[in-house]
């Protein structure tokens, strides 16, 4: 979710509750102010009533056009004791002159004349319908909030838009930074000082980071030489030793021995040296390469090495895409050297190309691979003394550098490589 979606959503709920409780509280208080209102001519109407019953004065018409009512009747000093002397309520009162119920705030209230006799008067004033009053309120609520978070979520999007341009802008470059690259300068000018920390910051890093990994090439290229050269030196010697006639049989096999290891470990050290130099993208120069003719290259040159194996080709539609071609053959390579290196007399070898894809199976002896292993540093067949257990870990860091996926399945009795198009490239 982006930034400005997460602090809207924060936003308008926080926004939701505020409103909520303020429409709440004014509808409380629009209320308890009509009430009183409405208590206050109940209170004087009531007390015109009182003055005139205990004067013996003609008593106020209830057919007067206002719709209040009131009724007098006689109670007991018991009742009036236990009840209380002043009462308010809102009821539903019959109005006769329209034949229909309304809604009334009713003042039940008793007094007592000079002869101690207690009455309860019970006075009604018409009311406003207060169901009618909520949905009113919250008709013009809801269109209030409506307007009020419309014109909020406008303000807000165009001031986090406006706050926000320095982080773009820094995401832009961070997104653009390549280490091993030139590093341009940061043209992102603010008076915030938080975003003029994090630029400080995000440049500090980048130059750290470059530093680092110019430190980490030397290293990788000086430690590179300094081991070929003794390893070198080694071989010649031992080469020297085994044309020497004079040794014995058995002492020639031992050299031998360690003749081969040397060649192991140069094999190794060469293809360590490439992972890093692949890891650390030295591999910048970027054209466009064809799969299909780096395979039928390389299947002509194995079929006359490996003559007895049968091998098949299914290049129909070309995977072209834009790739270092250094790195695109080795991927290549790898795979279908892989792939012979695997194979028996009389197996069979496919490689095919698609739009999307590329290729490469072999028979599959053994059954399945570990798929969630098969492409780790130094996971190979045992039984394969001369295998670095490099070659399809480097096959995946030629994928990762490429922006392409790899995938191992097991298909009909075959051992398939799969290396696919991402689907964010075209």
């Amino acid at each position: 979710m982006k930034l400005i979606y997460s602090v809207l959503a924060r936003t308008i709920g926080f926004f939701t509750i505020i409103i909520a409780l303020w429409a709440m509280l004014f509808y409380f208080a629009l209320i308890d102010e009509i009430n009183d209102e409405v208590d206050d001519s109940l209170e004087d109407y009531s007390e015109v009533i009182i003055r005139r019953a205990l004067a013996g004065r003609e008593l106020p018409s209830n057919d007067n056009g206002t719709n209040n009512q009131y009724y007098i009747e006689p109670i007991t000093a018991e009742f009036a004791a236990t009840h209380p002397h002043l009462s308010y309520c809102d009821s539903m009162v019959y109005i006769v002159d329209k034949h229909e119920t309304e809604p009334a705030r009713i003042l039940t209230t008793i007094f007592r004349n000079d002869q101690s006799q207690y009455f309860q008067l019970t006075v009604a004033i018409p009311n406003i319908e207060k169901a009618d009053l909520i949905e009113t309120i919250k008709t013009y609520i809801i269109l209030l909030y409506i307007a009020l978070l419309v014109c909020l979520a406008l303000v807000e999007t165009i001031a986090f838009v406006q706050n926000m341009k320095p982080l773009y802008r820094l995401l832009s470059w961070i997104d653009n930074f390549r280490v091993g690259e030139r590093i341009e300068p940061m043209d992102n000018p603010t008076s915030i000082n938080e975003f003029r920390q994090l630029n400080d910051a995000v440049e500090r890093s980048a130059r750290r980071s470059q530093m680092l990994f110019e430190e980490q090439k030397r290293f990788i290229d000086d430690a590179s030489h300094e081991m070929q050269t003794p390893i070198a030196i080694c071989r010649g010697r031992i080469e020297l030793l085994m044309d020497d006639e004079s040794i014995s049989d058995a002492a020639a096999d031992e050299l031998a021995k360690i003749h081969s290891t040397l060649e192991h470990v140069t094999r190794l050290n060469k293809s360590l040296l490439l992972l890093s130099k692949i890891d650390n993208g030295q591999y910048t120069e970027v054209g466009d390469v064809s799969f299909a003719a780096i395979a039928q290259e390389l299947a002509s040159d194995m079929s006359e090495i490996y003559s007895q194996r049968k091998i098949t080709t299914d290049f129909a539609i070309d995977l072209n895409i834009s790739a270092n071609p250094t790195l695109a053959r080795m991927l290549v390579t790898n795979l279908v050297k892989n792939a012979f290196a695997h194979s028996q007399e009389g197996d069979a070898i496919k490689i095919t190309t698609t739009a999307n894809e590329f290729t490469v199976s072999n028979t599959a002896h053994d059954g399945q691979l570990d798929a969630q292993h098969v492409f780790e540093r130094f996971h190979h067949d045992r039984r394969r003394e001369n295998s670095t257990g490099l070659g399809l870990s480097i096959a995946q860091a030629v994928c990762r550098a490429q922006n392409l996926d790899i995938e191992y399945v097991h298909r009909e009795g075959m051992h398939c490589f799969i290396v696919r198009r991402k689907k964010n490239q075209h």
